[in-house]
C-alpha cells in the first residue's frame, strides 16, 4: 500500500473565505488527508435539536474540490455547555471525589448511560448525513480516550455500573469474596449493592478490588466506542479509526481496536521525552529537540497490533507543543524523520497537527504547519519534502520482525494495583526490553499474549500477569513477575511462576531502591525487582554470590529479576546464536528498522553519526532497497 500525508484542520476556527485557499495550499504541499470535526459539537448543534450543518457541508466541499480526502471525527470528546444543563450529573469524578467540571474537554463519565446515548445520537446524525459523501473517506471516533486521565471515573454512575459488572462476573457476593480474599480485614460483602469504588479508603484498598475496577473501567471505554462504530457502520462503509496516545494503560487498546478498521495514535516525541518517557536529565538534555529514540517506535509497533495491522499517525508533532513541562522547538529535520520512521514501521498515513496555529484558547502556543498569521512555519517545508520523497518511493514495504514482545494491558492494571515497589512500572519493564532489542539492531513486533511464538525466533514476555498455556511452540523469555499471581491477583497455590513447563518456585521477592542494584555474575545487574527462586531447571544466569537469576526448561526461559541495560544485552547474546539472530552494537543515537523491501536508518542524535562506512547527519534518515 502506498503511503500518504495528512493534516488536522479546524475550519470552524477560521473565516470561511480562506477555506478554499487553505485547501489549495494543503494539496500543493502534497497532503492527501484532512481530519476535521472532532471538536465541533457546539457549532453543529448550538442548542439541543437545533442544527447548523451548512458550514460543515461547505468545508467538506472546499476540501474535496482541492482533491483532498476527509477524515470526519465524531465530536463527542467536547459536549457543549447545554449538554451539561440537560445532564448535570454527566461529569466524571476524580479519585478524590471532586467533580471534573466543564471548561476544557473530555468532561464526561463513560458510565453515564444518558450521555452515551447522546453520543450515539450525534454520531448517527453525522453518519446519516455524510456516510455516502465521496469526500468522506474515513471516520474518527471521539478523540484521545483517557487524555487528561479521563478513562477512570469515580462517579455514582460508575459505582452502580461497577456493581452490575461485578454481579455479572462473579454471580454471587460469596464468589466475589472468595476471589478477592475479602475475609482479610473483614471486607466481606453480603450483596453487590454494598460494593463501593476503591478510592478514598483509609489505607490501600484490596488490590483485587482495584484490578476489577480497572477492568470494568476499560470495558466502559470499549462500550462507549462500540456504540459509535455501530452507528457509523449502519450508514457508511468507510474505515473507522480512533487516535490513541503515548504511554496510556487505562483501557485495553486491543479490545477497543477490535471494533476499529484502523488504529492510529498521536505522536509528540519532544513532549513525551519531558513528560512520559522517564528519562534522566542527561538523556533529556541530549534528546531535547529530537525525542527519545525508542518511544515513538514502541508505540508504532504496539498500535500496529491493535487493529490487525492497519495503523496511522493521526497527529504528528510539527513544532513546539503547549502541554509539556517545557516546550522546545524540534531540531531541523525531525518532523521529516518522525514521519519516515512511522512509514518504516508500517504506517499508511501520517497527519501533522495542526494546519495553522490557533491564536486563541488553550492550544494557542501549539505550533502548526502555518503560523497564526498564515505564513509558513518550519515544518511546512519538511512536510512538503516528505510528500515529494513519497512520490519517488511510494512503496516502503511491510513491517516485518524476527522477535516479538508481549504487551498486556491486564498486566499493567495488575502491577499498578499492587506495584510492591515505588518504581515498579509494567510499561517501563516492557519498554526496557524493547530498547535493548532496538539497540541490538533488531526489528520488533509488539503483540498480545495470544501470540503464536512459533512465528518468531524469540518471544519476550516480561511481567505477564498470567502466562497462557498457548504461549508455547517457540523460544519464550518470561519474567520477572510473569505467572506470579492468579487472574484475581492472588498468589497461586504452589507459588509462582505458574508456568507449566517450569520446575521453579519463587520463595520471596524484593523490590530494590535505585541505589541498591544486585550484580549479576559476569556483568550486568538486576534493578528494581529480584526474586529468590528454588529450581530444578537449568540455571543459565547467576547473581554474584551464586543465587540463580535465570533458568531454562526446554524452550521456556525465566528471568528472576528486572535486568539493567547490560543485563538485557547479556541475555540477548546468550540466545542469539541458537535463535539465529545477528546482533548489532549500534551507536546510542542510531536506530534500524527493516521492512520486506527496505532497510531504514534513523539518527536521533544532535550530531552526525558514522557506522559501517555510513554517515548520517543529525536528524538524518537513510533507506536502501534490499
Amino acid at each position: 500500500m502506498n503511503r500518504s500525508l495528512g493534516v488536522c484542520y479546524y475550519p470552524e476556527h477560521w473565516p470561511e473565505e480562506i477555506w478554499d485557499r487553505d485547501a489549495q495550499l494543503m494539496a500543493e504541499t502534497g497532503l492527501t488527508w484532512v481530519r476535521i470535526g472532532e471538536f465541533s459539537w457546539s457549532r453543529l448543534e448550538p442548542q439541543l435539536g437545533q442544527f447548523d450543518w451548512g458550514w460543515l457541508d461547505r468545508a467538506i466541499a472546499a476540501l474535496g474540490k482541492a482533491g483532498l480526502k476527509v477524515i470526519l471525527g465524531t465530536p463527542t470528546a467536547t459536549p457543549p455547555r447545554w449538554m451539561l444543563d440537560k445532564h448535570p450529573d454527566m461529569l466524571a469524578h476524580g479519585s478524590n471525589g471532586e467533580i471534573r467540571k466543564f471548561g476544557s474537554r473530555r468532561h464526561y463519565c463513560f458510565s453515564h448511560v444518558a450521555y452515551r446515548e447522546e453520543a450515539r445520537r450525534i454520531t448517527r446524525l453525522m453518519a446519516e448525513r455524510y456516510g455516502a459523501n465521496p469526500i468522506i473517506a474515513a471516520w474518527q471516533t471521539d478523540n484521545e480516550y483517557d487524555c487528561h486521565d479521563t478513562a477512570i471515573s469515580y462517579s455514582t454512575h460508575a459505582k452502580h455500573a461497577f456493581q452490575d459488572w461485578c454481579a455479572q462476573r462473579y454471580q454471587s457476593p460469596q464468589a466475589l469474596n472468595a476471589a478477592w480474599g475479602n475475609v482479610f480485614w473483614s471486607m466481606e460483602y453480603d450483596s453487590f449493592d454494598q460494593l463501593d469504588l476503591p478510592n478514598q479508603t483509609v489505607t490501600e484498598p484490596n488490590p483485587s478490588h482495584v484490578l476489577a475496577f480497572r477492568r470494568f473501567s476499560s470495558d466502559q471505554v470499549v462500550l462507549f466506542n462500540r456504540v459509535q462504530c455501530d452507528e457509523i457502520r449502519k450508514y457508511s462503509d468507510r474505515p473507522i479509526i480512533h487516535n490513541f496516545m503515548g504511554r496510556i494503560t487505562a483501557f485495553d487498546h486491543y479490545d477497543l481496536g477490535a471494533d476499529l478498521d484502523i488504529s492510529s495514535w498521536d505522536s509528540y516525541p519532544m513532549g513525551f521525552l519531558l513528560d512520559r518517557v522517564g528519562a534522566d536529565e542527561t538523556a533529556q538534555a541530549h534528546y531535547l529537540r529530537q525525542g527519545d529514540p525508542d518511544f515513538q517506535a514502541f508505540h508504532h509497533d504496539l498500535y500496529r497490533a491493535t487493529s490487525a495491522g492497519r495503523w496511522w499517525v493521526m497527529e504528528q508533532q510539527p513544532g513546539p507543543v503547549n502541554w509539556a513541562p517545557w516546550n522546545p522547538a524540534p531540531l531541523p529535520g525531525m518532523p521529516r524523520l518522525w514521519a519516515w520512521e512511522a512509514f518504516a514501521h508500517g504506517a499508511e498515513t501520517v497527519c501533522y497537527f495542526r494546519w495553522r496555529q490557533a491564536p486563541f484558547a488553550q492550544e494557542q502556543m501549539h505550533a502548526g504547519l502555518l503560523r497564526p498569521d498564515r505564513s509558513p512555519a518550519p515544518a511546512l517545508a519538511e512536510a512538503a519534502q516528505v510528500a515529494a520523497e513519497l512520490a519517488e518511493v511510494p512503496y516502503v514495504g511491510t513491517a516485518t520482525a524476527p522477535v516479538a514482545l508481549v504487551f498486556d494491558y491486564d498486566s499493567a492494571y495488575a502491577w499498578e494495583s499492587q506495584p510492591q515497589g515505588a518504581d515498579f512500572d509494567y510499561f517501563q519493564l516492557v519498554f526496557d526490553c524493547y530498547r535493548a532489542l532496538r539497540r541490538a539492531g533488531l526489528s520488533v513486533d509488539v503483540v498480545p499474549k495470544s501470540v503464536d511464538p512459533s512465528a518468531y525466533k524469540i518471544t519476550f514476555a516480561p511481567g505477564l500477569l498470567t502466562v497462557p498455556e498457548s504461549l508455547r511452540g517457540g523460544l519464550v523469555v518470561a519474567g520477572p513477575r510473569a505467572g506470579s499471581k492468579t487472574e484475581e491477583l492472588t498468589i497461586p497455590e504452589g507459588l509462582g511462576p505458574d508456568i507449566a513447563r517450569l520446575s521453579t518456585k519463587v520463595t520471596f521477592v524484593e523490590s530494590l531502591p535505585p541505589f541498591a542494584p544486585m550484580a549479576l555474575a559476569g556483568g550486568g545487574a538486576f534493578i528494581k525487582w529480584r526474586e529468590a527462586i528454588e529450581t530444578t531447571d537449568a540455571v543459565i544466569l547467576h547473581l554474584e554470590g551464586g543465587a540463580p537469576a535465570a533458568v531454562r526448561q526446554g524452550q521456556m526461559i525465566y528471568i528472576a529479576g528486572w535486568p539493567d541495560d547490560a543485563g538485557w544485552r547479556r541475555i540477548l547474546e546468550m540466545l542469539a546464536e541458537q535463535a539465529g539472530l545477528d546482533l548489532l552494537n549500534l551507536p546510542p543515537d542510531l536506530r534500524l528498522r527493516e521492512t520486506d523491501s527496505h532497510r531504514f536508518w534513523f539518527n536521533y542524535g544532535p550530531r552526525a553519526v558514522t557506522y559501517q562506512e555510513m554517515t548520517l547527519p543529525a536528524a538524518g534518515v537513510h533507506w536502501e532497497a534490499k
